[in-house]
């Protein structure tokens, strides 16, 4: 289960809980543990990217290309 729903307060955001897993897994990575790297730079080497992954399809769903371009919308 992810660790976000374990007694924690919604924020409201959009995919709040994945956001919340990827900056866990990344502040608890040895890549920022051990090597004193930011979480933005190990995320650029590919930690984490499971997660990211699914943050990014999380976002991605949020908006729809049919809807957002639509010929009655632009008149």
């Amino acid at each position: 289960m992810p660790k976000y729903y374990e007694d924690k307060v919604e924020d409201g955001r959009a995919c709040g809980g994945v956001r919340e897993d990827l900056r866990q897994c990344l502040l608890e990575s040895p890549c920022v543990l051990q090597e004193n790297k930011s979480p933005k730079q190990c995320l650029k080497e590919g930690h984490c990217r499971s997660l990211q992954m699914t943050f990014f399809a999380c976002k991605r769903s949020m908006v729809s290309v049919c809807g957002v371009f639509s010929a009655s919308s632009l008149s």
